[in-house]
């Protein structure tokens, strides 16, 4: 198979002088070689070193660190029973992300469900040296940057985006893409910020791959890419009035 998306991300990282690397994340049930085992992570944190360290991982059931990423992103079942108590008195009175069981309930019930069973393993790493092809792209960008790549995600078909704001980083940049097809922006969560040190101006824009060739195809034509923008002549008149 032709790795073009390799080309891609180095179009695009040239384009929007990205500090950090666009990080390709698969879903597989294929062994991956990445040329090192995989130590037990957070995918919020090899989220952030792909794309700052250029860092490749391949992330299962027993190397995911954390036990939310692992249900959010499908590698386990959703807790239930005694374990899901022990996460509702998490939540609200250890992180007080959320202010009661009920709200949390809303939370996880009101966004887009996980994909539980989905696949053995996720890869995330640099999407300039992915050895398969991505599923989502997510960028870990400034706000520019996220509006221009919004823009071209647009260009070609004018839907809007979907955003899916809240709930865990995981979730929102990598599961709900990965379930709905939606491009999505999202803040991220507090404590993933927090824990994994995030700068305070990151967001997260994921872009599902099978729109990324539109995209790049984008950048010559709009003026969120490297298009000239051109005013009409009518238009100056009146700014000049």
């Amino acid at each position: 198979m032709q790795e073009t998306w390799k080309e891609q991300a180095e179009e695009i990282a040239a384009t929007f002088a990205l500090e950090t690397k666009p990080v390709a994340i698969t879903f597989t049930n294929d062994e991956v070689e990445i040329g090192q085992e995989t130590k037990k992570t957070w995918l919020c944190r090899a989220l952030k070193l792909a794309a700052n360290k250029g860092s490749q991982f391949v992330i299962d059931r027993e190397n995911s660190g954390c036990p939310g990423g692992s249900w959010h992103c499908g590698l386990s079942e959703p807790p239930s029973a005694q374990a899901r108590r022990g996460l509702q008195e998490f939540l609200t009175r250890g992180e007080k992300l959320t202010h009661s069981i009920v709200t949390f309930q809303r939370m996880s019930d009101l966004g887009s469900a996980p994909p539980t069973g989905l696949s053995e393993r996720i890869f995330v790493g640099p999407m300039d040296s992915a050895p398969i092809r991505p599923d989502i792209v997510v960028f870990v960008c400034n706000a520019e940057q996220a509006c221009r790549l919004v823009t071209l995600d647009h260009y070609w078909d004018g839907k809007p985006i979907h955003a899916e704001l809240t709930g865990s980083l995981c979730h929102a940049a990598i599961s709900y893409p990965v379930v709905t097809g939606n491009t999505n922006l999202t803040l991220g969560d507090w404590t993933a910020r927090r824990m994994q040190k995030y700068g305070p101006d990151v967001v997260f824009l994921t872009i599902p791959y099978e729109r990324m060739e539109n995209v790049v195809l984008a950048i010559p034509e709009c003026s969120a890419g490297t298009a000239e923008v051109v005013i009409p002549e009518a238009f100056r008149q009146r700014e000049d009035e």
